[in-house]
């Protein structure tokens, strides 16, 4: 079986590939190596999965929708199904570059759509959405019935966005398809502009970090094992005469932002500088995933709690750390 995974080169990408092959499969890896963020991470990951058996890179952008078409054509009897990953993210860089969401997140999702109507055998479409969606719901758990209408930033807008079409693609193609929507994914190999990396970086380099709201907000951190388990699961059990799942996918704590500095600050062995501030409108007060769906369908059961998942993470940025200043 042949996967096509798009944002190949990105956190959950490159995770999802390595357990792809792990299994057997092949993998057929796009990325446009985006310069969001440092590209020298992504060539790194994308390092690790290069010349493992069964892998195959293109650089391309899921936005380049004759290049995107072309390779489904090009391919249509070869991939069978799609793990859909690649996207602008950054909630709160959607203020500063709201055209780039717009591009990756709508018109990218688009066009990898269009990609698997041109397959021989389309089998089954994973795409990663976000908990971003839920907006300033006050209802928790966070559940896949809840009203997904107020989104409070255009990061979130675009993502439901790109729910909405998958659904029209479903009711117009019968092209299976289950959307997952990410709980604060964290571990080795993460994102610099998400909080685990930058508080880490900041502990060990002296500088300040600014807590919103003295850390109290809360977030559903999620292991990357476990999302990947989660994935792969979903992957493998296609919905039944084309219709559409959204589920959730997260770890089902909801923890105290302080709680994990703490935390982390321990894996450091170092104390933060803190700086608190006021809570921007682009951040929710509290995530947390409601998680039936998914244990239903799947057998998703999370096993890492941050306790054990922050000290991997920390363990993991002081390699890359002293691995840079070696020059790599």
């Amino acid at each position: 079986m042949t996967v096509l995974v798009t944002g190949v080169a990105g956190f959950i990408g490159m995770h999802v590939a390595e357990a792809l092959l792990a299994r057997g499969d092949r993998v057929l890896g796009v990325d446009s190596l985006t310069p969001y963020y440092d590209v020298r991470l992504k060539r790194a990951r994308l390092a690790r999965l290069e010349g493992r058996t069964g892998f195959e890179f293109l650089p391309l952008d899921v936005a380049d929708r004759d290049a995107m078409l072309a390779l489904a054509e090009d391919r249509a009897g070869e991939v069978t199904r799609i793990v859909h990953l690649a996207a602008q993210p950054g909630v709160r860089h959607s203020l500063v570059d709201p055209f780039a969401y717009v591009d990756a997140n709508v018109m990218g999702h688009l066009v990898v759509l269009e990609a698997a109507r041109r397959l021989r055998r389309p089998e089954h479409v994973v795409y990663a959405s976000s908990s971003s969606v839920y907006g300033g719901n006050e209802s928790l758990p966070f559940r896949e019935t809840d009203r997904v209408d107020h989104p409070v930033s255009l990061y979130a807008a675009t993502k439901r966005a790109a729910e909405l079409i998958s659904e029209s693609y479903a009711h117009l193609f019968a092209l299976p398809q289950t959307g997952l929507r990410f709980f604060t994914v964290y571990g080795p190999w993460g994102r610099p502009d998400m909080a685990p990396w930058l508080f880490a970086e900041a502990i060990l380099e002296g500088r300040p970090i600014t807590l919103y709201e003295g850390g109290r907000l809360r977030r559903d951190f999620t292991y990357v094992e476990d999302i990947v388990a989660g994935v792969l699961g979903c992957l493998d059990r296609p919905p039944e005469g084309g219709a559409p799942r959204l589920l959730n996918i997260g770890n089902h704590r909801s923890e105290e932002v302080r709680r994990f500095l703490s935390l982390l600050e321990q894996a450091l062995g170092r104390k933060a500088v803190v700086v608190e501030a006021p809570r921007p409108p682009t951040d929710v007060p509290e995530t947390f995933a409601d998680i039936d769906a998914i244990a239903t369908l799947a057998g998703y059961a999370p096993r890492t709690p941050i306790e054990a998942g922050i000290p991997r993470f920390a363990a993991w940025f002081r390699g890359w750390r002293e691995n840079l200043g070696k020059g790599g």
